[in-house]
């Protein structure tokens, strides 16, 4: 049993790299777009965290089943 936990864990671990990498590419494309667009700042933050809360919620989907499961 608890080596199945154990790879619970790891397969989280592993998952969670993709949600790591897409939050790094969302606000790399912001600073990116406010670098070449100042004045578009506010419209771009909104969209910024909203993409944010959205690649963080898988993360919180995953450990949630890793505990679970």
């Amino acid at each position: 049993m608890a080596i199945e936990g154990s790879a619970n864990m790891i397969g989280y671990g592993l998952a969670a790299i993709g949600p790591g990498v897409g939050i790094g590419l969302i606000f790399a494309a912001y600073i990116s777009g406010v670098a070449r667009q100042p004045e578009a700042q506010s419209r771009l933050q909104a969209i910024a965290i909203l993409g944010f809360a959205l690649a963080e919620a898988l993360a919180i989907i995953g450990i949630a089943l890793a505990f679970v499961l």
